[in-house]
């Protein structure tokens, strides 16, 4: 795979992970509430039962019976115990997160927990992991819930989520806690772990018809271009030349003509797309919001099931820099495209002609461009130089038919925690500065 830029950048994901580090933890989406305990709680059931605690000492200290001191005693003992013990369940366990490579927005993710006891002859009993730092990425906080795990043994345990935003999130903080063994006590520790999950844009079902309407094609109307040097169809013969493959001697025409020929194959070539993905924001309003992020979806749906079909897609799009991708196929391409894609930054300044300008320099003979835009535009009106341009605008009724995603996915809310439409932002700035 082959990158083209304008300037030279760091790599995305090195840069995306050094911003998330320096996130701050408390920019949390408030539709994904983060719930922390303190380190020492007491329950409800706890709180009961201090207060029979209480009144039996009182009821002692007015009778001075000592059945009732005896009794006094044994509440308080039962009390320390079980402080202790949920202290103990703690100490000396390890934590490790199994995160798979990559995640998709509205589709469901396993994550994995490794909990390893490394206590010697206590087990470590009724414990909840909840992640602190990565919850904005979902749409419920993480949790994990082990019930056994006995001594110098290991426990794994998985808990499914469902990503709501795409982007390079941040696993670090997470906090263990319990209530065993009698649940009158709750016991919380923080620990950290740093770790990272890329979410790829949501994918959606793609038309048939879309993907034959952008199929490049020559002239003859041929969906499979040949080219020579390959060994897929037979092309011709040639002049059979000193150092090439004698395999390669046709030997019936060399006998007819008495001169040494050789067959010439051909290579076949699938139909190249080329995606021009327009993330230019004119506000930052939730709607505009909204529409790019429907058009990153669109393209990453389109990139997936074109190379799904076996054909080549690259990708043209603006991130510090003109970002150009040149079309190839396979899974790691695949992968390469919609980690782009994924963390595609905010873009106020390059608008759709600007995108068009500077895509003509990289564009290759042979591809189709297809132009991926929030706005309703006129394709003769954009770029006339290109009579095979297609446009795709998330504002045309005909995308819907095109497009289909999950109902359950929301667009407006499915761009990364420092994209938020300027609404959401200054709302929660004020909710911050109200706070202090």
């Amino acid at each position: 795979m082959s990158f083209c830029l304008t300037a030279p950048r760091p790599n995305l994901l090195e840069s995306s992970t050094r911003m998330a580090r320096r996130r701050p933890t408390a920019a949390v989406d408030p539709a994904t509430p983060v719930r922390k305990r303190p380190s020492l709680d007491f329950s409800l059931t706890g709180l009961v039962y201090c207060s029979m605690m209480m009144f039996m000492g009182l009821a002692a200290v007015n009778t001075q019976a000592n059945l009732l001191f005896g009794v006094f005693g044994l509440m308080i003992g039962v009390l320390l115990i079980a402080g202790i013990i949920s202290r103990a369940v703690l100490r000396r366990l390890r934590i490790r997160r199994i995160l798979p490579e990559h995640a998709v927005v509205g589709k469901p993710v396993t994550l994995l927990y490794e909990f390893t006891n490394t206590k010697r002859f206590w087990p470590s009993l009724s414990v909840t992991l909840g992640e602190l730092d990565a919850s904005e990425a979902f749409v419920k906080q993480p949790f994990a819930y082990m019930l056994h795990a006995a001594p110098r043994t290991s426990a794994t345990v998985p808990t499914q989520v469902v990503p709501k935003r795409r982007g390079l999130h941040v696993f670090d903080r997470y906090q263990l806690s319990t209530s065993f063994p009698f649940g009158f006590i709750k016991r919380a520790l923080d620990r950290r772990e740093h770790e990272t999950i890329l979410t790829f844009p949501a994918i959606g079902q793609v038309d048939p018809k879309l993907l034959a309407m952008c199929q490049s094609a020559d002239r003859s109307g041929a969906t499979m271009r040949p080219r020579r040097g390959g060994d897929d169809e037979f092309y011709g013969v040639k002049e059979f030349r000193r150092g090439e493959n004698p395999r390669s001697i046709y030997w019936r025409r060399s006998a007819r003509t008495g001169v040494l020929v050789s067959k010439e194959m051909t290579q076949v070539s699938p139909p190249k797309l080329l995606l021009l993905v327009d993330t230019f924001l004119k506000d930052r309003s939730t709607a505009e919001h909204l529409a790019v992020e429907k058009v990153i979806a669109m393209a990453a749906s389109l990139a997936s099931h074109a190379l799904e079909a076996g054909l080549m897609v690259g990708l043209y799009v603006s991130t510090d820099g003109w970002l150009g991708i040149h079309p190839n196929r396979g899974k790691r391409h695949r992968v390469d495209l919609l980690a782009q894609l994924a963390q595609l930054p905010l873009n106020t300044v390059r608008d759709t002609q600007s995108l068009l300008d500077a895509s003509r320099e990289f564009f290759q003979s042979g591809a189709t461009p297809i132009l991926l835009t929030p706005r309703d535009i006129q394709v003769g009106l954009t770029d006339q130089s290109r009579s095979n341009l297609v446009v795709v605008s998330a504002a045309s009724p005909q995308s819907q038919k095109w497009f289909s995603f999950d109902p359950g996915i929301e667009f407006s809310r499915s761009m990364p925690w420092n994209q938020q439409p300027r609404e959401k932002s200054e709302a929660r700035s004020e909710k911050r500065e109200a706070q202090k």
